[in-house]
């Protein structure tokens, strides 16, 4: 784990969702500080609130209770507006479904992420084509993703999640859609470019094999995570 200050802290993340007359607590509570350039692992069984966790640290969705801190900035405090341009560029994401954009070719897939922060230009170009030689995929940039594998479509997550050089990545079950082989390849990859990057890594995964390679290995259990 890096010495520096935590490049994301949630403290005291609570999220409810209503069921009629009911309430459903699903996090009661959630701590996390992650490091520059450290690699954390999440499990939990099916409904534990894994996905919604990291919703909430990503700002996609607002907790009932807590703070969450991007680098020095309190993103819980932000309007929305400002908190979706921030979220931009503090970090990238990569899903279990590819979100690919199907009309556009790899290498503009990638750009996406660039062109809604502005403009594209030679810059971002070559960044983007240095990303897609990093995750192995030199000579598909000109492919749509109906002409890539499973496997080749997560790596353009990949190289699209840290294309605006962000300072984390959250990945929420990003082998879900791949076979093992495949799977063990993108955990690989993902660790190695994010240490090459120093973003920190939070992954949401199911495989205990894919959880032991991270820096730190968490639990979510009962609407808080288990620090060990």
């Amino acid at each position: 784990m890096s010495d520096l200050s935590p490049v994301l802290r949630a403290t005291g993340l609570r999220k409810n969702y209503r069921s009629g007359d009911s309430t459903l607590e699903v996090l009661r509570g959630v701590d996390l500080a992650v490091a520059t350039g450290e690699s954390v692992s999440i499990r939990g069984e099916s409904g534990s609130g894994k996905s919604t966790l990291l919703n909430l640290l990503a700002g996609l969705d607002r907790s009932e209770a807590g703070e969450l801190i991007w680098g020095v900035e309190a993103a819980h405090q932000l309007p929305l507006g400002e908190l979706t341009a921030r979220r931009g560029r503090f970090l990238g994401m990569v899903f279990q479904s590819y979100y690919l954009i199907p009309e556009i070719d790899a290498a503009a897939n990638v750009l996406m992420a660039a062109r809604i922060l502005g403009g594209v230009g030679a810059v971002e170009r070559a960044r983007a084509a240095a990303l897609l030689r990093r995750v192995g995929l030199a000579e598909r940039g000109h492919h749509l993703p109906a002409q890539l594998s499973g496997g080749e479509r997560q790596r353009v997550a990949v190289a699209r999640a840290l294309m605006n050089r962000p300072n984390m990545i959250l990945a929420d079950e990003p082998t879900g859609n791949l076979d093992e082989r495949t799977g063990d390849e993108v955990i690989q990859l993902l660790l190695e470019v994010c240490a090459e990057e120093q973003a920190a890594l939070v992954l949401v995964t199911h495989n205990p094999a894919h959880a032991k390679k991270t820096n730190r290995q968490l639990f979510l259990k009962n609407g808080q995570l288990d620090h060990g």
